[in-house]
């Protein structure tokens, strides 16, 4: 039997663990919920293949969720609201549902290009040289030393 503490993991924490991902959590959260050091989250991650995977899943799960919305906000959107007005006279709040409109969002827009477009969008862009200089140093050298000989 190998020396040590025996370790704390089970199963079930596979399923626990891809929830919390898919709510956000990190690997530091993780670690908070199950009551162990980080480390030990890491070691699980590399001693259960299907613990470290469905880590991986549940993040997954929560980027797209954060992409979706990046590109709603970066597109606009509507949404369906709530007012409530509270009449002078009247003896329960009036309700009235509507349909908000949400303008795009300038920042949103250009975060989404730089990283779905970034040859066209990013900041730093690259220019390449096609000027071959060693042909000129080439023959200048060449002409400097036929005339020393």
């Amino acid at each position: 039997m190998p020396a040590g503490r025996p370790s704390e993991y089970e199963p079930g924490y596979v399923r626990q663990a891809e929830k919390l991902c898919e709510l956000g959590a990190t690997d530091k959260e993780i670690a908070d919920f199950f009551e162990v050091d980080v480390r030990t989250i890491y070691r699980w991650k590399n001693e259960n293949p299907e613990f470290c995977q469905s880590i991986k899943v549940g993040k997954d799960v929560a980027d797209e969720r954060v992409e979706r919305s990046l590109y709603q906000r970066a597109i606009g959107y509507e949404q369906d609201e709530v007012k409530i007005f509270m009449p002078a006279s009247a003896a329960e709040p009036v309700y009235a549902p509507f349909t908000a409109r949400i303008a795009p969002d300038t920042t949103a827009a250009i975060f989404w290009l730089k990283y779905r477009r970034a040859k066209e969008w990013r900041d730093k862009q690259e220019i390449e040289n096609k000027h071959d200089i060693s042909d000129p140093l080439k023959q200048l050298f060449e002409e400097i030393n036929s005339g020393r000989g």
